[in-house]
């Protein structure tokens, strides 16, 4: 599992932050993605954060 981060496209709402420690909203405004390749287990909570995004600017591969 591979995450992929818009960061043209992320208006830093702070959604991705608020379901997953992975991601943080940096000082730019801008999401930083913490582990690009999380573990199998932390799945679920990518996902979560992933469709938590309301501009669409997080994705999963993999």
């Amino acid at each position: 599992m591979r995450v992929v981060a818009d960061r043209d496209t992320c208006e830093g709402l702070g959604m991705c932050e608020a379901m997953s420690e992975l991601f943080e909203v940096g000082d730019d405004g801008s999401v930083v993605v913490h582990d690009e390749q999380p573990p199998e287990a932390a799945r679920a909570d990518v996902q979560a954060a992933v469709d938590a995004c309301p501009v669409l600017a997080l994705r999963l591969e993999g």
